[in-house]
Order: structure tokens, then C-alpha cells, then sequence
């Protein structure tokens, strides 16, 4: 599990950073990669990147404001001449449909793929064997909401010595008890996965917030995440100007990544005021002091998903 990053600025593109859009690479997991907002020119950061349309699986829109959401209906077109053939669901806030539909429609794009939205209101929206998300509200002057990306476990390693003890060769009976399921030897023996299978892996958790206020859900969004992407709009001498306008300073970044127990912190969503990476420092510096494993994002930097 990979994070990159397309977009880092709040509200309007400048000539250092685009708005915002992370994509979540799971090219181990499932070969495929899940695009988290779409501002304006996330499709021409792409192909500066490593990235692929084609391996795009899911995008989740965190909340309908431009900065989040004007580079959709031509990313969506752009796939479609970029070898991209399989299925794509779109998640977001009511209103997302609407917004897909007459983009498309009034510019007679045509999409060669399957094309689901999922307008949503919380809770549980995706699961299958691999990973579950989950959204909720966030706090800001339309419906933002933040998203917790689960990777199940995965099962422990076949122990080879036991394998081996009870006579059992490589071959279509190891996958059996890696799927977690019982077998029975030609003996009549019952052998479990747990006889043979080491300690089980433990998943990873990613959460991604919208726009947001300090708020209750963005706590219980990050509780325990190995990594938490949040926005620290400004630095905290502007924290009225924040709460005015439904946004974060680093500094709250920093206290709801320790409150809710989280292994590290990525800011993004940064104000136009802070031009170079001399002034972001002073937000790192800031919430650092607070939460010691804080980062910034940076462009076209990958950063691995901690353990």
C-alpha cells in the first residue's frame, strides 16, 4: 500500500502545487490503484507519474467544492482512450451523479467502460475479501466526508516442519488451509489452519479526511490507522480564520492524529499563502510539536503505508 500525491493545494491550482488528489497504489494487493478526490489537472499530473489510468479501480470523492472534483469528467473521458476497459465505481455525496451525468452528456463524452456512482451518506460502502471502507461526516460548509481504508488480515505463513510432520506436499491442499479452511488427510485425519498456519498479519488502515472542522467523526475515522492524511489548511495564529471558513490548522492536525492513537500523519490541502517549502516548514514544525510523526505531503512523492 503506496500513497501519491497529485494535489496538495487548497482551493486553486498555483504554479508549485495542484489542488487536491491522492491515489492509494495496490499493486500487490490487487494490482489496481483508488483515486481520492480529482481536482483540476489530476489527469495531467498522472501522466507525469507513475501511475496508471488504466489500473484505476474506485474513486472516492470526499466532498461536490471544485478543488475536489472539476478534473473528474475528464479523467473519466481520458480513460477510455487510455486502455482503460474495466469496471470503475465513483463514490461521493449526493449530487455526484448529477454532476457526472450532464458533464458527459452536454460534452458527448464517451465512456467504453462500466461506469457505477455511488452517492452515499456514511457507513459502510465497500467490502470484499481484501479491504472494507467506511465514510463518515466530517464538519465544513457542505457535506464533506472522511474515508477509513481497512486491509484485512491476511493469514499466517504455512509452517513447512509441520506441513512436512503430517505428510502434506505442496499442491492444491496448501491453498485450502491458506483460504483458512479445514482438510482431511487420506488417513481420515482432520488437520485445521491453525495447526499449520503461523500468527496471522495484521492489516493495515489508511484514513483520508475531506475538508473539515476538528470534529468527533475525524477521531473515530483515525482511530488506530497506521497512516492518516488529514488537511492543515493553515498555521495555528490563523485558527479563527480556519473555523470560519470549516478548515483545519496543522496544529489540530497534529492533536487528532494523537488522539486518536494514529502511527503517522501526512498534512495536505495547504493554503496559497505558503508559497515555498521554507513556510510549509513552519506547519511540519508546528505539528510536529504536537505529534512527532508528521509529514508533509509533497507532489509526485510516493510514501509507503506504515506497518
Amino acid at each position: 500500500m503506496d500513497i501519491y500525491f497529485l494535489g496538495t493545494n487548497a482551493g486553486v491550482p498555483t504554479l508549485q502545487r495542484n489542488v487536491t488528489s491522492v491515489a492509494l497504489r495496490l499493486l500487490e494487493e490487487r494490482r489496481t490503484m483508488w483515486l481520492f478526490d480529482c481536482g483540476e489537472g489530476t489527469q495531467q499530473q498522472i501522466l507525469r507519474s507513475p501511475l496508471k489510468l488504466s489500473k484505476l479501480e474506485k474513486i472516492f470523492i470526499t466532498h461536490l467544492h471544485g478543488d475536489h472534483l472539476f478534473g473528474l469528467p475528464g479523467l473519466l473521458s481520458s480513460r477510455a482512450y487510455q486502455g482503460g476497459t474495466s469496471p470503475l465505481t465513483v463514490y461521493g455525496p449526493a449530487g455526484l451523479k448529477q454532476y457526472i451525468d450532464m458533464s458527459l452528456e452536454l460534452s458527448q463524452s464517451r465512456i467504453n467502460y462500466r461506469l457505477d456512482v455511488v452517492e452515499h451518506h456514511g457507513g459502510l460502502i465497500f467490502e470484499d475479501e481484501q479491504f472494507k471502507v467506511e465514510a463518515a461526516l466530517l464538519e465544513h460548509r457542505v457535506d464533506s466526508y472522511g474515508y477509513r481504508v481497512t486491509e484485512k488480515d491476511k493469514p499466517g505463513k504455512l509452517d513447512a516442519a509441520v506441513m512436512e510432520k503430517y505428510g502434506i506436499r505442496p499442491g492444491p491442499l496448501y491453498g485450502k488451509l491458506k483460504r483458512g479452511e479445514a482438510i482431511e488427510l487420506d488417513d481420515g485425519r482432520v488437520i485445521q489452519p491453525r495447526e499449520v498456519l503461523g500468527v496471522p498479519k495484521k492489516g493495515r488502515i489508511v484514513t483520508i479526511l475531506g475538508d473539515t472542522r476538528p470534529c468527533r467523526n475525524a477521531l473515530l475515522l483515525s482511530e488506530g490507522a497506521n497512516l492518516m492524511i488529514h488537511e492543515a489548511t493553515f498555521l495555528h495564529d490563523l485558527a479563527e480564520t480556519a473555523y470560519e471558513y470549516h478548515h483545519s490548522t496543522s496544529l489540530q492536525a497534529a492533536e487528532t492524529a494523537k488522539d486518536a492513537g494514529a502511527g503517522a500523519l501526512i498534512m495536505t490541502h495547504f493554503s496559497s499563502r505558503y508559497k515555498d517549502m521554507d513556510q510549509l516548514q513552519e506547519l511540519l514544525d508546528e505539528a510536529k510539536s504536537v505529534f512527532p510523526n508528521s509529514m508533509l505531503a509533497e507532489e509526485h512523492v510516493l510514501f509507503q503505508v506504515p506497518c
